[in-house]
């Protein structure tokens, strides 16, 4: 195992009244790395708690204050206030570590803006990633000394946890808030809403942006806060001066101690086996720290998890090295087992996390001190010749690369290990791609639609995007039966279709479900498919063979859908039980998440008073109610013996996890739900369907015209 690197390095002293001066402590690298060069490097330093959960508090000796105290945003905790009240719009660029997150919220409560005349008002913070929003959460309402969901509180897709007129700090995602908007337009309730970690920008970031120019002109004492660490200050400022709002910017140090960044001497193969070596050479040569590593999605974590527990389970009874704990970290991963990143361990035990790029930004892990960073993120682009929305593994940007140096030297100097080459560093873009420039714009238009935003071309977006992404989203929303003739929200589906928390696609096939006799499964369906990874999939050995055949077990030659419709059933029947689960090789965690989102969906639709009915094992009613939602993923078998879109003629092909791969003679014709683009562009989550169905349940889509004709052509052609 040869890994080579070189460094760079700077020393950097720090004397303040928490940290006495230190000297950077550099390693002898020479036995483990080659190809040692110096250059500058300055980088972040470890804030004392900043979104710490009550799991883990390093300073627990001291008073909550005395922690307070501590941080470096204390020392701007005057100006801040006072740049507020003579500003609607205050864009801070707060270093990582300078307790921006957690302190702000508190600040703006202790100076009354939460007190109104007749009732008490809300300050909101908007976090991109759930675990963000409840780990923030605990954390300030440990400071605050109340019980969580009091003055202090959250709310998430699918969970709350606050009162009304009593929370009067409450964290929250940006697509949360953005529904509240469709009752209470103007927030009336809030006083001040603080968008967190807005580099992000997400596609829920910049429409809530442009939502918030609208309220901000509307009520001038009304206050936004824009923070992140690598914020664009100047385009932040002219995107709301450009309407005429007093804006102003506030710039807050962080806590560093030094970190040295290695970069590889040249590219790796295989970025998955080389993050897995690197940490096993740290752990053999280097010292107390732990390790963090970040890779694209929830398979390859899974995959690392599983290289790095075998190493721990071969080393637990070796003297010669310390206990390893590995744990994952991915956006589908359950809350409760998110939350256990920021779980202590004791000095003889190395704690790994396997991370995707959750793990970048919002949250802060402490006793992080080396980082292994593979240089690629796993992103969402949406083709809107073809509709194909499709994840996509990418280079990240300079900016997500200095976010993710920034996870490491929290406690102690750090270091950062990147595998890729000082020169692709630098040809890196220097900020992320806005979400809303890559993106299918349905779900947008249709939240737009229902805050009364009629003319989507004119709406004030930080980044505009493709017109023809608009159009095409616009022609998607009319094709489900969501927009009219005019474009308005249609009654009673439109309005319903934005009241669910889903993607239009999935909320179509569920309003849709009743009618057509199947919303028992429909409600399965949709549940199962919010979780990822229903099989757990060991990468060799007998337990490898075993799985495949408890894999095969459940499936159905209708495909995947129907397939987790099954294991569903069968897990609800088995009594929702870990043994069992555990036995067939199932994802119990993921099993119990999506008992717990169909619950709330079917509450919703009996809200909606859609009957809820069964087809009785009726496959086909099923399967009908699929295409009635996912009509626009539709794929035929070309004759070359690839599948190509009916829109476009785009060649896809079956992923190698789809129950349909295996089979002696593939389908004519498919829907799929997603489309992964690695070595090939590869269906997901894929359902066997007659072709007749399509422009009998899609006419707006494919009965009419060119549409219709090529159809037919293309179910003539593969007969």
């Amino acid at each position: 195992m040869k890994i080579q690197f070189i460094v760079i390095i700077k020393i950097h002293h720090f004397i303040d009244s928490t940290f006495l001066p230190r000297n950077l402590i550099v390693y002898n690298l020479s036995m483990i790395f080659t190809g040692l060069t110096v250059e500058g490097w300055k980088e972040e330093r470890p804030e004392a708690n900043e979104t710490t959960t009550v799991t883990y508090n390093p300073n627990k000796g001291i008073p909550i204050d005395q922690q307070r105290y501590r941080l470096p945003i204390y020392e701007f905790k005057d100006q801040l206030l006072y740049l507020l009240e003579q500003h609607q719009v205050l864009v801070i660029r707060g270093e990582t570590g300078c307790g921006k997150s957690t302190q702000i919220g508190q600040y703006l409560t202790d100076a009354g803006w939460s007190r109104g005349v007749d009732n008490l008002f809300t300050i909101g913070i908007t976090q991109p990633r759930r675990v963000a929003a409840t780990s923030l959460a605990k954390r300030v309402a440990e400071e605050r000394g109340c019980h969580l969901g009091k003055q202090v509180g959250y709310s998430i897709r699918f969970d709350d946890c606050y009162e009304p007129g009593i929370t009067v700090i409450k964290y929250m995602t940006e697509g949360i808030l953005i529904r509240e908007m469709m009752s209470d337009p103007l927030l009336k309730n809030y006083s001040v809403i603080m968008v967190d970690e807005i580099h992000e920008r997400t596609l829920q970031t910049d429409v809530l942006l442009g939502l918030m120019k609208k309220i901000l002109r509307k009520r001038p004492e009304f206050r936004l806060i824009v923070s992140s660490a690598t914020v664009e200050v100047e385009t932040m400022e002219d995107f709301f001066t450009e309407d005429g709002l007093k804006t102003t910017n506030l710039a807050i140090e962080g806590r560093t101690h030094p970190v040295e960044i290695f970069f590889s001497n040249e590219p790796v193969a295989d970025y998955l086996k080389s993050s897995v070596d690197c940490v096993i050479k740290i752990h053999e040569t280097l010292g107390i720290g732990d390790i963090l590593v970040f890779l694209t999605g929830q398979d390859e974590v899974e995959k690392a998890c599983e290289s790095l527990l075998d190493y721990a389970r071969g080393i637990k009874d070796n003297p010669d090295y310390r206990k390893m704990f590995v744990l994952p970290l991915y956006s589908s991963l359950p809350s409760a087992d998110q939350l256990k990143v920021f779980d202590v361990f004791p000095r003889s035990v190395r704690k790994v996390i396997v991370a995707t790029n959750l793990a970048e930004a919002s949250i802060t892990i402490n006793g992080i001190v080396y980082v292994i960073d593979c240089g690629f993120v796993k992103l969402r682009y949406y083709n809107p010749k073809t509709c194909t929305d499709s994840l996509v593994v990418v280079p990240i940007s300079q900016a997500s690369a200095a976010q993710r140096a920034g996870r490491a030297g929290r406690t102690k100097p750090g270091s950062v290990y990147r595998l890729y080459t000082e020169n692709d560093y630098k040809s890196l873009e220097p900020f992320t791609c806005p979400e809303i420039r890559r993106s299918s714009l349905s779900p947008v238009i249709l939240q737009l639609k229902a805050l009364g935003v009629n003319n989507i071309l004119k709406f004030s977006f930080p980044s505009k995007p493709p017109e023809y992404n608009l159009i095409t989203g616009l022609e998607l929303l009319y094709a489900l039966g969501g927009l009219d003739d005019n474009g308005h929200l249609t009654e009673p589906l439109g309005l319903q279709m934005v009241e669910l928390p889903l993607e239009p696609m999935f909320a179509k096939m569920l309003l849709i479900s009743g009618s057509m006799g199947c919303s028992e499964e429909a409600l399965t369906i949709a549940s199962m498919l919010q979780v990822q990874n229903i099989f757990v999939q060991p990468s060799s050995g007998q337990r490898s063979i075993a799985a495949r055949n408890c894999k095969h077990s459940f499936s159905v030659e209708e495909g995947d859908l129907i397939t987790y419709l099954n294991v569903y059933n069968s897990f609800m029947a088995a009594g929702k039980v870990k043994s069992w689960a555990d036995s067939k090789y199932l994802n119990y965690k993921g099993l119990l998440r999506a008992v717990e989102v169909r619950s709330r969906l079917s509450k919703l639709l009996r809200r909606f008073n859609e009957p809820i009915v069964s087809a009785e094992g009726d496959v086909d009613l099923v399967r009908r109610c699929i295409v009635a939602g996912f009509f626009a993923n539709a794929a035929y078998l070309h004759p070359t013996g690839v599948y190509k879109t009916v829109k476009g003629d785009h060649e896809l092909h079956l992923h190698p996890t789809s129950v349909l791969y295996t089979r002696p003679r593939p389908p004519q014709w498919v829907i799929f739900v997603e489309v992964l683009h690695t070595t090939k562009e590869y269906m997901r989550d894929c359902t066997v369907i007659d072709c007749r169905w399509l422009y009998e349940l899609a006419p707006h889509y494919y009965e009419f015209g060119t549409d219709r004709e090529v159809l037919e052509r293309k179910l003539q052609s593969s007969k």
